[in-house]
């Protein structure tokens, strides 16, 4: 990418090592130019979504392709006393940058205060701190999830009928921001869809139970969106298969659905008719630039707001930067698209 300008040891055993990538960066002719450069701490946020393990496999392959010197990678397991804990493992192992993706945006920001205190650069991928200091948020427009969602779904029902909304976590910007340009998007262009919100803190097993409630009293809903195929997509197909009511696009009574994700099973889904369309998250950008800025960030390197070469636009926050990356909308015109990550699977 161009650039713009110029002793309390925290518990290892929540540090959990993905196989391999502990020496991925430190093996044959790689050991000595990998050790030369600044150590960098990556932290993986969860283990229970499709998307963030495609996201954690990008990883491992572009920090053994670019002979990156990555301290062992430790998942939180959307825990942030683990991530807390985690992140002081790698401080305490020499960290000169730290790759986080905090699952409550709201409550890392005393362990963002103390890195800036240390001058250890942090990167959050696609969530953006509510408070504390970051480097570089590497992230897509989340806004734009929730709206081309509405679109797409207020199209498809003719602007009447009943929505119902797995949200994510309202305390997570992810969630705001995908639940309240939903919303928006809906009252604005779509008044004749009910909404119905489902609150469901990212958790598949949550969604499954109020989308099944929200179905036995709503037997006329007609559309579905879901803000994490990740997590949401298994358990609401099983769901309205285990109901009879996974009928495939263009057959009467199909219920319209719209995920955020991107992940081959959507795409899959999206092929056999059981989904109308996803949003596409970069998993591979995500991972290729949260290194990028990880290590731009350990030698002293810095941004400025504005385009970038690699079609994203960097914007300034009140508290640091954040590339905004492309996320296509994926419906059957497009699926087949050989560039989307979708279709090549993790590395």
């Amino acid at each position: 990418m161009k650039l713009r300008s110029s002793r309390i040891v925290a518990t290892t055993a929540t540090v959990v090592v993905l196989a391999g990538l502990a020496t991925a960066c430190n093996r044959g002719s790689d050991a000595n130019s990998s050790a030369s450069k600044p150590a960098l701490g990556v932290d993986l946020p969860r283990a229970d979504s499709d998307f963030w393990n495609s996201y954690g496999q990008y990883i491992k392959a572009d920090a053994s392709s670019q002979g990156l010197n990555t301290l062992p990678v430790s998942n939180s397991q959307n825990d942030v006393t683990k991530l807390v804990a985690n992140v002081q493992v790698f401080v305490n192992t020499g960290a000169k940058a730290v790759v986080m993706a905090p699952q409550d945006t709201g409550a890392i920001a005393s362990t963002l205060d103390q890195l800036s205190a240390k001058k250890i650069p942090v990167v959050s991928v696609d969530t953006r701190p509510d408070k504390g200091n970051v480097y570089m948020v590497v992230r897509a427009d989340n806004k734009a999830y929730g709206s081309k969602a509405c679109e797409f779904l207020g199209t498809q029902l003719g602007g009447q009928g009943k929505v119902a909304e797995l949200q994510g976590s309202l305390s997570s910007i992810n969630g705001r921001d995908r639940s309240e340009a939903f919303a928006a998007c809906m009252k604005e262009k779509f008044p004749g869809i009910q909404v119905i919100e489902l609150a469901t803190d990212w958790k598949g097993d949550v969604a499954s139970a109020k989308l099944q409630s929200t179905l036995a009293a709503n037997p006329d809903l007609g559309g579905i969106y879901m803000q994490a195929g990740g997590v949401f997509l298994q358990p609401t197909l099983a769901l309205l298969q285990q109901k009879g009511l996974l009928k495939p696009t263009g057959q009467a009574g199909h219920i319209a659905i719209v995920s955020n994700d991107g992940i081959p099973q959507e795409f899959d889904a999206i092929r056999k008719g059981d989904i109308d369309a996803t949003v596409s998250q970069p998993a591979d950008l995500y991972a290729k630039y949260a290194l990028y800025y990880a290590e731009a960030g350990a030698e002293g390197k810095t941004f400025q707001p504005g385009p970038t070469d690699h079609q994203s636009n960097i914007i300034q926050l009140p508290n640091g930067l954040e590339d905004q990356l492309p996320a296509p909308l994926i419906t059957k015109d497009n699926v087949d698209d050989k560039s989307l990550w979708g279709n090549n699977g993790s590395k």
